[in-house]
């Protein structure tokens, strides 16, 4: 492996590692390949010739980190510059593995200082008022069928990728209160539907124009087929207009509400957890930093020496 393409075909093989056998998401292959893209770009230049494999292994941490200066030079976030770090560590790490090469110098380069986010769901108004508005919908199919993706997000906690994932025979419809749903790295989870979601799900089926068979897209497109997550964060952006919500309140703002205002009623963290399909507590335990903003928000409002 001392050509070119021998570089271009490990780099396949790594992300077909990711596809298969991490489970990783569209979304992350396509980043990870681009951040790997546009490391080999900058080592061309460096180096001013097309890349060998074998120029993985000759690199020392300074290499690393002016690549990272180069980036944030051109107004790269640190959230963005920390993944990129992610994917050169997890692409080394990869190769020793697989015994191709062994470079530890990426270890050696700390990682960009990513700022403390805090999750900005939507209040229990909010919220209502957006799965609410979209509700009232008889016979219009594709508005049916936005409503019945928004109640997924706000009333079972999924994702946009997951509700959009889902096949016709996973409808979950009056005889089926629950639905199995395969999250980030395959984990799955049970996930309780309300009867309002069956009902909107039920709805849509009902009005959508196209047969559907069992192993089809649940949710379809105008022209019959998959629907685009650009749909939806569309009517996100028609609702905050209609609403006065703020720019914040996307479609993932949805599932943010539903662990908030699932944890503001008392539900356990562990229970979120699950519901959620975070691997680890530590990643749900932000919602308690949104539940204690809420609440100092009401005291300094309300008590009378605030």
């Amino acid at each position: 492996m001392e050509d070119d393409q021998s570089l271009e075909l490990t780099l396949q093989a790594w992300l077909d590692h990711l596809r298969h056998e991490r489970a990783s998401s569209a979304n992350t292959l396509e980043a990870y390949a681009r951040d790997i893209q546009q490391f080999s770009n900058f080592l061309k230049a460096e180096f001013g010739r097309e890349l060998l494999l074998a120029d993985f292994e000759a690199l020392d941490a300074r290499v690393f980190r002016r690549f990272m200066a180069a980036r944030r030079k051109r107004g790269i976030q640190s959230r963005s510059l920390s993944r990129t770090m992610s994917a050169l560590r997890a692409f080394f790490r990869w190769l020793e593995k697989r015994d191709i090469l062994k470079n530890r110098s990426v270890m050696q380069v700390q990682m960009p200082k990513v700022p403390h986010g805090v999750p900005k769901p939507l209040t229990i108004e909010k919220a209502q008022a957006t799965v609410a508005s979209t509700m009232d919908q008889k016979i219009d199919w594709e508005a049916a069928r936005n409503a019945a993706v928004l109640l997924l997000l706000y009333g079972c906690g999924l994702r946009i990728s997951e509700a959009l994932g889902l096949k016709r025979r996973d409808a979950p419809l009056k005889d089926r209160d629950s639905l199995v749903i395969k999250g980030k790295g395959g984990r799955e989870r049970l996930v309780p539907v309300l009867r309002i979601v069956q009902d909107a799900v039920a709805n849509y089926l009902e009005l959508c124009p196209y047969p559907l068979q069992q192993d089809d897209p649940l949710f379809l497109g105008a022209k019959g087929g998959p629907l685009s997550p650009r749909i939806i964060q569309l009517t996100m952006k028609r609702l905050r207009e209609e609403l006065g919500l703020p720019e914040t309140a996307t479609p993932h703002a949805l599932r943010h509400s539903f662990a908030t205002h699932l944890l503001s009623a008392g539900a356990d963290l562990r229970q979120i957890q699950e519901l959620l399909g975070h691997a680890s507590l530590s990643t749900t335990q932000i919602y308690t930093e949104v539940d204690r903003e809420r609440l100092l928000a009401v005291y300094n409002a309300a008590h009378p020496r605030a």
